[in-house]
């Protein structure tokens, strides 16, 4: 396998295409049949299979529809639950940080960003084993930054995953860009974020959907990142 090179997180050569205009109407009916089907009961793979075969999409596609879909109940709870960041001040913060980042990033180069229908701010560039800074990485870390001083939280942390290759770098690199802009937060590494967060009490900031169906509330910081920097390739697959 060649190793990744890309200096941007940006869009995946056919995504042009994939999420254009002319694609979107299938795409947002892909998302409604296929919640239809969650909230009655089907399971995640046969509902897609079905919801994918009926509108001919591709796999790139097929991932795009799920991470916008959910039940009626998720929907409705999730949205309830989402804060704007003025809510937060005072108040304990904790980062998905993969997760927060990674969108961020594919929104500052070009990438593709997914909104869904309980309008949390997604991509299609997860990590796999091995996280690589790229060319806008700081550039997401100030801005996230930048915006969370603005709302004033009582405590930020970082939760990053362990197991996942240069986790220690990027640790490294938010208390590098911390002590430049006099910011205070902590970074832990932990083997399994998701249920570290899903089980807080503090005000989670991720896109996961498992975790948001967990947490009693949470803030969408590539949002944030975004509205600083217009200009970002946003897919609303919500219908």
């Amino acid at each position: 396998m060649m190793p990744d090179t890309r200096s941007h997180r940006g869009a995946a050569p056919k995504d042009e295409s994939l999420f254009d205009e002319h694609a979107l109407p299938a795409l947002r009916d892909a998302v409604v049949e296929l919640s239809w089907l969650l909230t009655r009961g089907y399971s995640d793979t046969s509902a897609l299979a079905l919801v994918g075969n009926r509108h001919s999409l591709t796999a790139r596609q097929r991932t795009a529809v799920m991470r916008c879909a959910c039940t009626d109940a998720q929907r409705e709870q999730r949205r309830a639950r989402a804060l704007p960041l003025d809510a937060i001040r005072d108040r304990d913060v904790e980062i998905d940080g993969f997760n927060a980042l990674i969108v961020g990033e594919s929104a500052l180069s070009g990438g593709l960003v997914l909104v869904g229908r309980d309008r949390a701010h997604r991509d299609l560039a997860s990590v796999h084993g091995t996280w690589r800074r790229v060319s806008e990485t700081s550039q997401v870390i100030v801005a996230i930054g930048e915006a969370l001083a603005r709302a004033a939280p009582r405590s930020i942390r970082w939760h990053l995953d362990r197991p996942v290759g240069n986790s220690g770098r990027l640790r490294a690199l938010l208390a590098e860009i911390a002590e430049a802009h006099g910011w205070s937060w902590a970074t832990d590494l932990d083997d399994a974020p998701d249920r570290v967060l899903a089980a807080s009490s503090s005000i989670i900031a991720t896109g996961d959907g498992w975790i948001l169906d967990r947490a009693s509330g949470w803030i969408d910081l590539p949002a944030a990142v975004i509205a600083a920097h217009p200009g970002a390739w946003i897919v609303d697959l919500a219908p």
